[in-house]
């Protein structure tokens, strides 16, 4: 399996000034550019996929429809890749209207307790990995031979890296990935040796060419 994974264009939440809390925010004006110019480049680079995943979170699925209409594949939406802390402990979406606050800690820092510490039934990071893990052992199933688009948030992309590193709950390295940044990843069988192939990550030409950093 080939696997792409794309971070969301630039949504509100991500503005360094931006003091709205916790919210299913759109993209900005310039995510949607940010987005379009994806949409443009990426078929150069990559012909044709087999399937489009998209977290159920407004500013991936604006990011996501762009993709959808180049390959002209539909989107499939799954609530496992939203970002962390935005489901609860069974893996359910919190309501967008109802989202809740993150803690004053990193998920890292505290990899077992809540999130979202004045919620119950908020999810750790473990929990967080758990339904990213799930949802990766899924699609390779289902698309073992096959070329997939995940869009998703920051936070799924560093689970995915914990996943097929088999890193320990205690992470030592934060993964970032810019708006619109593209990681490749492939499933690969052979045996006695490793599983996954890291290609790339967070390609973002598309942004230098439209000039849409």
């Amino acid at each position: 399996m080939h696997l792409y994974m794309v971070r969301h264009g630039q949504s509100y939440v991500n503005l360094p000034d931006w003091d709205g809390g916790n919210q299913d925010s759109p993209l900005t004006e310039l995510g949607l550019a940010q987005a379009a110019a994806l949409a443009a480049w990426l078929p150069q680079e990559l012909a044709a996929v087999d399937a489009i995943y998209c977290s159920t979170m407004l500013r991936a699925r604006q990011t996501a429809a762009p993709l959808a209409a180049a390959y002209d594949t539909p989107i499939t939406y799954d609530d496992r890749i939203r970002e962390i802390g935005n489901n609860r402990l069974d893996q359910s979406p919190w309501p967008s209207d109802a989202l809740p606050e993150y803690g004053d800690f990193w998920g890292s820092e505290r990899p077992f307790a809540s999130i979202t510490p004045a919620h119950t039934a908020g999810e750790s990071l473990m929990h967080s990995r758990i339904r990213v893990g799930a949802f990766l052992e899924e699609l390779v199933e289902k698309h073992r031979e096959e070329t997939v688009i995940v869009v998703c948030h920051g936070g799924v992309i560093e689970m995915t890296y914990d996943h097929v590193f088999n890193i320990g709950p205690w992470r030592r390295c934060e993964v970032i990935t810019k708006n619109t940044g593209v990681t490749r990843f492939q499933l690969v069988e052979h045996p006695n040796r490793e599983t996954w192939r890291l290609l790339y990550h967070s390609r973002v030409e598309h942004l230098a060419v439209n000039g849409k950093r």
